[in-house]
């Protein structure tokens, strides 16, 4: 760990986004239309993700963190430029976690999944539209994360389930920790997620929880 807030950038190849992810802190990922506005986005998202650090237990670590420090680009894919969101994986997010590194990020991503079960319970069931007059509300959020979790990061390390199945907040909860077990085991024999290096893996896993966390809070009709 350093002082500067490390980021990578993911540039899509037809220049329409620019992802700026933090190395260090799982969940904290913004994109732009260029490389200034990503860093822009993200710097702008740094005092929402204090509420993640915190949870944590890594608020002072977190507030030492200086100003953005560019330490990789390259080049994304259509995907990249279609949604915004991070979907190749940096030179740098290839190496082996130490097992000190793992459970820090995984109690980040703890810390996250924490922050979007609390966000779900406090905001409106309808929420406010979205630009294009759309967009969810919050049980169709919950219940989209559920699943994008199944099946684009369970699936990852071997974990399966039914497609349908309802969880209650119990079975969610051995659900994750199970996920977890299994990060640490394909970590220790150096594996990776089949085309997700672990790194990568929690970084997207928590990046996901994170974004509809904060969509809920942006359009929450409690505090209109």
């Amino acid at each position: 760990m350093t002082d500067a807030l490390r980021v990578v950038l993911e540039l899509g190849p037809k220049g329409r986004r620019v992802v700026a992810g933090a190395l260090d802190w799982p969940g904290l990922d913004r994109w732009g239309k260029d490389e200034d506005e990503a860093i822009a986005t993200l710097s702008a998202y740094v005092p929402r993700y204090a509420a993640v650090a915190e949870r944590a237990g890594m608020s002072t670590e977190f507030a030492r963190q200086a100003g953005p420090q560019i330490v990789e680009r390259y080049g994304g894919n259509t995907s990249t430029d279609f949604w915004g969101i991070a979907h190749v994986t940096s030179e740098t997010e290839r190496d082996v976690l130490s097992g000190k590194d793992l459970e820090r990020r995984l109690t980040l991503l703890q810390a996250c999944w924490d922050e979007f079960d609390q966000v779900a319970t406090r905001v409106s069931p309808e929420l406010r539209l979205g630009p294009r007059g759309g967009g969810r509300s919050r049980d169709e959020i919950i219940r989209h994360v559920y699943a994008s979790e199944r099946h684009n990061f369970w699936r990852k390390v071997g974990l399966r389930m039914p497609d349908g199945v309802r969880l209650t907040p119990a079975e969610l909860a051995e659900l994750r920790r199970e996920y977890v077990d299994l990060i640490h085991s394909y970590n220790a024999e150096a594996k990776p997620a089949r085309s997700y290096p672990i790194q990568f893996l929690i970084r997207r896993s928590a990046q996901h929880v994170t974004d509809h966390a904060w969509e809920m809070e942006d359009r929450d009709l409690t505090t209109a």
